[in-house]
Protein backbone atom coordinates (compact mmCIF):
# COMPACT_ATOMS: atom_id res chain seq x y z
CA UNK A 1 0.00 0.00 0.00
CA UNK A 2 1.07 3.77 -0.63
CA UNK A 3 2.70 5.39 2.50
CA UNK A 4 1.31 7.74 5.10
CA UNK A 5 -2.44 6.67 5.29
CA UNK A 6 -1.89 3.93 2.87
CA UNK A 7 -4.15 0.43 3.21
CA UNK A 8 -4.90 -2.98 2.39
CA UNK A 9 -8.13 -4.67 2.38
CA UNK A 10 -8.13 -7.05 5.11
CA UNK A 11 -12.04 -7.93 5.59
CA UNK A 12 -14.68 -6.08 7.16
CA UNK A 13 -17.03 -6.25 10.33
CA UNK A 14 -20.58 -7.35 10.42
CA UNK A 15 -23.54 -5.40 11.66
CA UNK A 16 -26.29 -7.42 13.43
CA UNK A 17 -29.14 -6.38 13.61
CA UNK A 18 -31.91 -5.36 16.42
CA UNK A 19 -35.25 -4.87 17.23
CA UNK A 20 -37.54 -1.78 16.46
CA UNK A 21 -40.29 -1.92 18.14
CA UNK A 22 -39.45 -1.75 22.00
CA UNK A 23 -40.73 1.45 23.46
CA UNK A 24 -38.80 2.64 26.49
CA UNK A 25 -37.95 6.28 28.54
CA UNK A 26 -34.87 7.37 28.06
CA UNK A 27 -33.25 9.65 31.18
CA UNK A 28 -31.07 12.63 30.85
CA UNK A 29 -27.29 12.48 30.43
CA UNK A 30 -25.16 15.08 31.51
CA UNK A 31 -25.50 18.13 29.81
CA UNK A 32 -27.50 16.23 26.68
CA UNK A 33 -31.38 16.55 25.60
CA UNK A 34 -33.39 13.61 24.46
CA UNK A 35 -34.76 15.89 21.66
CA UNK A 36 -32.07 16.83 20.39
CA UNK A 37 -30.71 12.91 20.13
CA UNK A 38 -34.17 12.62 18.76
CA UNK A 39 -33.12 14.74 15.77
CA UNK A 40 -29.79 13.55 15.20
CA UNK A 41 -31.62 9.63 15.08
CA UNK A 42 -34.21 11.68 12.22
CA UNK A 43 -30.99 13.00 10.84
CA UNK A 44 -28.55 10.37 10.71
CA UNK A 45 -31.59 8.08 8.95
CA UNK A 46 -31.97 10.36 6.28
CA UNK A 47 -28.62 10.52 5.56
CA UNK A 48 -27.85 13.66 6.66
CA UNK A 49 -25.27 12.49 9.14
CA UNK A 50 -24.93 14.20 12.52
CA UNK A 51 -21.88 12.31 13.71
CA UNK A 52 -22.04 11.06 17.29
CA UNK A 53 -25.49 11.05 18.55
CA UNK A 54 -24.66 12.46 21.74
CA UNK A 55 -27.78 14.67 22.48
CA UNK A 56 -26.31 17.90 21.81
CA UNK A 57 -26.14 20.60 19.71
CA UNK A 58 -23.09 21.65 17.47
CA UNK A 59 -21.73 22.56 13.98
CA UNK A 60 -22.18 19.08 13.38
CA UNK A 61 -25.57 18.77 13.91
CA UNK A 62 -26.72 22.16 12.47
CA UNK A 63 -24.68 21.11 9.24
CA UNK A 64 -26.42 18.29 9.35
CA UNK A 65 -30.00 19.71 9.74
CA UNK A 66 -29.20 22.21 6.51
CA UNK A 67 -28.52 18.96 4.55
CA UNK A 68 -31.39 17.25 5.99
CA UNK A 69 -33.48 19.99 3.70
CA UNK A 70 -31.32 19.84 0.69
CA UNK A 71 -31.94 15.73 0.69
CA UNK A 72 -35.56 15.78 1.46
CA UNK A 73 -37.17 18.66 0.25
CA UNK A 74 -38.43 19.70 3.64
CA UNK A 75 -37.13 21.26 7.02
CA UNK A 76 -36.78 19.44 9.87
CA UNK A 77 -39.08 21.00 12.43
CA UNK A 78 -37.47 21.02 15.75
CA UNK A 79 -39.55 22.79 17.91
CA UNK A 80 -42.71 20.36 16.92
CA UNK A 81 -42.56 17.34 19.16
CA UNK A 82 -45.74 15.55 17.39
CA UNK A 83 -44.20 15.85 13.92
CA UNK A 84 -40.65 14.73 15.24
CA UNK A 85 -41.98 11.43 16.60
CA UNK A 86 -44.54 10.76 13.11
CA UNK A 87 -41.29 11.11 11.00
CA UNK A 88 -39.50 8.77 13.60
CA UNK A 89 -42.63 6.30 13.25
CA UNK A 90 -42.25 6.73 9.59
CA UNK A 91 -38.45 6.40 9.27
CA UNK A 92 -37.77 3.31 11.50
CA UNK A 93 -39.99 3.44 14.77
CA UNK A 94 -38.33 4.84 18.19
CA UNK A 95 -35.26 6.73 18.51
CA UNK A 96 -34.09 4.62 21.45
CA UNK A 97 -34.76 0.62 21.60
CA UNK A 98 -33.54 -1.39 23.90
CA UNK A 99 -30.43 -4.33 23.17
CA UNK A 100 -29.34 -7.10 24.69
CA UNK A 101 -25.75 -7.70 24.69
CA UNK A 102 -25.02 -11.04 23.56
CA UNK A 103 -22.04 -13.53 24.48
CA UNK A 104 -20.13 -12.56 21.27
CA UNK A 105 -20.47 -8.92 22.29
CA UNK A 106 -19.23 -9.81 25.56
CA UNK A 107 -16.22 -11.91 24.03
CA UNK A 108 -14.57 -9.43 21.72
CA UNK A 109 -12.03 -9.97 21.44
CA UNK A 110 -10.87 -6.77 23.00
CA UNK A 111 -7.18 -4.90 23.19
CA UNK A 112 -6.31 -3.56 26.97
CA UNK A 113 -5.66 -0.89 25.46
CA UNK A 114 -4.89 1.38 22.26
CA UNK A 115 -0.89 2.95 22.42
CA UNK A 116 -0.10 6.60 21.27
CA UNK A 117 3.18 5.51 20.26
CA UNK A 118 2.97 3.91 16.13
CA UNK A 119 5.95 1.94 17.53
CA UNK A 120 3.97 0.17 20.02
CA UNK A 121 1.04 -0.04 17.53
CA UNK A 122 3.09 -2.10 15.16
CA UNK A 123 3.57 -4.53 17.84
CA UNK A 124 0.02 -5.47 17.94
CA UNK A 125 -1.79 -8.29 16.12
CA UNK A 126 -5.13 -5.87 15.98
CA UNK A 127 -5.96 -2.57 16.85
CA UNK A 128 -9.46 -3.74 18.09
CA UNK A 129 -11.84 -2.19 20.28
CA UNK A 130 -10.73 -1.64 24.61
CA UNK A 131 -14.14 -2.68 26.00
CA UNK A 132 -17.73 -3.58 24.64
CA UNK A 133 -19.38 0.24 25.63
CA UNK A 134 -16.89 1.23 22.95
CA UNK A 135 -17.49 -1.09 20.16
CA UNK A 136 -21.12 -0.93 21.05
CA UNK A 137 -21.66 3.04 20.62
CA UNK A 138 -20.11 2.66 17.24
CA UNK A 139 -22.89 -0.20 16.32
CA UNK A 140 -25.21 2.73 17.21
CA UNK A 141 -23.62 5.60 16.17
CA UNK A 142 -23.15 6.87 19.95
CA UNK A 143 -20.79 8.94 21.53
CA UNK A 144 -19.78 6.49 24.32
CA UNK A 145 -19.83 8.93 27.30
CA UNK A 146 -23.47 9.52 26.37
CA UNK A 147 -24.11 5.38 26.30
CA UNK A 148 -22.59 5.04 29.50
CA UNK A 149 -24.91 8.19 30.91
CA UNK A 150 -27.71 6.32 29.68
CA UNK A 151 -27.32 3.58 31.13
CA UNK A 152 -25.82 4.47 34.40
CA UNK A 153 -24.25 1.53 36.68
CA UNK A 154 -24.55 -1.49 34.03
CA UNK A 155 -21.92 -4.32 33.45
CA UNK A 156 -21.75 -4.42 30.13
CA UNK A 157 -19.51 -7.09 30.33
CA UNK A 158 -22.62 -9.59 31.35
CA UNK A 159 -24.25 -10.92 28.28
CA UNK A 160 -28.04 -10.71 28.92
CA UNK A 161 -27.91 -7.21 29.80
CA UNK A 162 -30.41 -5.02 28.67
CA UNK A 163 -29.15 -1.43 27.25
CA UNK A 164 -30.95 1.85 26.23
CA UNK A 165 -29.57 2.47 22.52
CA UNK A 166 -30.24 4.93 20.09
CA UNK A 167 -31.85 3.65 16.92
CA UNK A 168 -30.06 4.85 13.86
CA UNK A 169 -30.32 4.07 10.00
CA UNK A 170 -29.32 1.07 7.88
CA UNK A 171 -27.01 2.11 6.13
CA UNK A 172 -27.77 3.57 2.26
CA UNK A 173 -26.92 1.09 -0.78
CA UNK A 174 -27.56 3.80 -3.34
CA UNK A 175 -24.75 4.49 -5.54
CA UNK A 176 -23.07 7.53 -5.64
CA UNK A 177 -22.03 9.30 -8.71
CA UNK A 178 -19.85 11.97 -7.16
CA UNK A 179 -18.21 12.86 -4.33
CA UNK A 180 -17.28 16.70 -2.76
CA UNK A 181 -14.91 17.06 0.03
CA UNK A 182 -16.39 20.60 1.47
CA UNK A 183 -13.13 22.14 3.20
CA UNK A 184 -14.76 24.98 4.54
CA UNK A 185 -18.35 23.27 5.71
CA UNK A 186 -15.58 20.41 7.05
CA UNK A 187 -18.33 17.89 5.17
CA UNK A 188 -17.99 15.15 2.82
CA UNK A 189 -20.88 14.82 0.45
CA UNK A 190 -22.69 12.86 -2.04
CA UNK A 191 -24.38 12.88 -4.94
CA UNK A 192 -26.07 10.67 -7.59
CA UNK A 193 -25.87 10.78 -11.48
CA UNK A 194 -28.26 13.36 -11.54
CA UNK A 195 -26.34 15.78 -9.12
CA UNK A 196 -29.19 15.36 -6.05
CA UNK A 197 -27.19 15.20 -2.80
CA UNK A 198 -27.94 11.50 -1.27
CA UNK A 199 -25.64 11.79 1.92
CA UNK A 200 -23.55 14.18 3.78
CA UNK A 201 -21.04 13.12 6.47
CA UNK A 202 -19.20 15.66 8.94
CA UNK A 203 -15.60 15.46 8.24
CA UNK A 204 -12.06 16.41 9.40
CA UNK A 205 -10.21 17.52 6.12
CA UNK A 206 -6.88 18.25 6.50
CA UNK A 207 -5.13 20.97 8.24
CA UNK A 208 -2.84 23.79 7.89
CA UNK A 209 0.51 21.78 8.42
CA UNK A 210 -0.62 19.33 6.65
CA UNK A 211 -3.17 20.48 3.72
CA UNK A 212 -5.74 18.24 1.89
CA UNK A 213 -5.23 18.35 -1.94
CA UNK A 214 -7.11 20.88 -3.97
CA UNK A 215 -8.95 20.21 -7.47
CA UNK A 216 -10.49 17.02 -8.30
CA UNK A 217 -9.49 13.86 -8.05
CA UNK A 218 -10.79 9.73 -8.56
CA UNK A 219 -11.94 7.04 -6.11
CA UNK A 220 -9.01 4.61 -6.86
CA UNK A 221 -9.84 1.47 -4.65
CA UNK A 222 -11.43 0.59 -1.21
CA UNK A 223 -10.63 -1.37 1.40
CA UNK A 224 -12.42 -2.26 4.66
CA UNK A 225 -10.21 -3.10 7.71
CA UNK A 226 -6.89 -1.75 6.48
CA UNK A 227 -3.25 -1.77 7.25
CA UNK A 228 -1.86 1.61 7.74
CA UNK A 229 1.51 2.03 6.58
CA UNK A 230 3.80 4.75 8.40
CA UNK A 231 6.74 6.15 6.64
CA UNK A 232 7.97 9.48 8.06
CA UNK A 233 10.11 10.17 4.88
CA UNK A 234 6.68 10.74 3.02
CA UNK A 235 4.30 12.24 5.60
CA UNK A 236 4.48 13.44 8.98
CA UNK A 237 6.70 12.34 11.94
CA UNK A 238 4.95 10.69 14.67
CA UNK A 239 7.32 10.67 17.84
CA UNK A 240 10.79 8.78 17.48
CA UNK A 241 9.58 6.84 15.24
CA UNK A 242 11.88 7.04 11.92
CA UNK A 243 11.07 4.14 10.08
CA UNK A 244 8.60 2.68 7.96
CA UNK A 245 6.30 0.53 10.10
CA UNK A 246 2.73 -1.23 9.11
CA UNK A 247 0.25 -0.55 11.87
CA UNK A 248 -2.64 -3.72 12.25
CA UNK A 249 -5.91 -2.78 11.07
CA UNK A 250 -9.02 -2.43 13.12
CA UNK A 251 -11.81 0.59 14.70
CA UNK A 252 -8.98 1.51 16.71
CA UNK A 253 -6.16 2.01 14.14
CA UNK A 254 -5.20 5.39 12.66
CA UNK A 255 -7.58 5.24 9.59
CA UNK A 256 -10.32 3.01 11.21
CA UNK A 257 -11.97 0.75 9.70
CA UNK A 258 -12.00 1.87 6.38
CA UNK A 259 -9.61 3.25 3.60
CA UNK A 260 -10.69 4.93 -0.31
CA UNK A 261 -7.82 5.47 -1.75
CA UNK A 262 -7.53 8.33 -4.09
CA UNK A 263 -5.71 8.42 -7.53
CA UNK A 264 -3.48 11.50 -5.52
CA UNK A 265 -1.44 9.16 -3.79
CA UNK A 266 -0.82 9.08 -0.51
CA UNK A 267 -4.68 10.26 0.07
CA UNK A 268 -7.69 9.17 1.06
CA UNK A 269 -10.96 8.83 2.88
CA UNK A 270 -11.03 7.07 5.83
CA UNK A 271 -12.46 6.50 9.24
CA UNK A 272 -11.07 6.98 12.70
CA UNK A 273 -10.53 5.54 16.36
CA UNK A 274 -11.91 9.19 17.79
CA UNK A 275 -14.95 9.37 16.33
CA UNK A 276 -16.55 12.52 18.54
CA UNK A 277 -13.97 14.54 17.51
CA UNK A 278 -14.66 14.09 13.55
CA UNK A 279 -15.28 17.91 12.61
CA UNK A 280 -13.35 19.41 15.79
CA UNK A 281 -9.88 18.40 14.88
CA UNK A 282 -7.46 18.55 12.07
CA UNK A 283 -5.51 15.11 10.06
CA UNK A 284 -2.74 14.47 8.08
CA UNK A 285 -4.22 15.91 4.39
CA UNK A 286 -6.56 12.98 4.53
CA UNK A 287 -10.27 12.93 4.82
CA UNK A 288 -11.58 11.46 8.07
CA UNK A 289 -14.96 9.94 9.07
CA UNK A 290 -16.80 8.28 11.65
CA UNK A 291 -15.72 4.52 11.11
CA UNK A 292 -19.51 3.71 10.62
CA UNK A 293 -20.23 7.03 7.75
CA UNK A 294 -16.88 5.91 6.00
CA UNK A 295 -18.08 2.00 6.11
CA UNK A 296 -21.45 3.58 4.81
CA UNK A 297 -19.62 5.41 2.02
CA UNK A 298 -17.15 2.78 0.80
CA UNK A 299 -20.18 0.80 0.06
CA UNK A 300 -21.55 2.86 -2.28
CA UNK A 301 -18.52 3.83 -4.42
CA UNK A 302 -16.88 2.03 -7.33
CA UNK A 303 -13.40 2.94 -8.67
CA UNK A 304 -13.25 6.32 -11.05
CA UNK A 305 -15.87 8.34 -8.97
CA UNK A 306 -14.95 11.27 -8.98
CA UNK A 307 -13.81 13.36 -5.57
CA UNK A 308 -13.56 17.03 -6.19
CA UNK A 309 -11.64 19.16 -3.09
CA UNK A 310 -13.60 22.93 -2.30
CA UNK A 311 -12.85 25.41 -0.26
Amino acid sequence: PPAGDGAAARGERARPGWDQEIEITVPGARGASEEVARYQVLLDRAGASPGVIDGRMGDNVNKAIDAYYEITGQRLRTYDKEWIEAELERTGGPAFIEYTITAEDAAGPYIAAVPEDYGEKARLERLGYTRVSEMLAERFHMDEKYLLALNPGVNFDRPGTIIKVANPGKPASSQVARIVADKGRKQVRAYDEKGRLLAAYPATIGSQDTPSPSGTHTVERVALNPEYTYNPQKNFKQGDNDRVLTIPPGPNGPVGSVWIALSRPTYGIHGTPEPAKIGKTFSHGCVRLTNWDAEELARRVKPGVPVAFVE
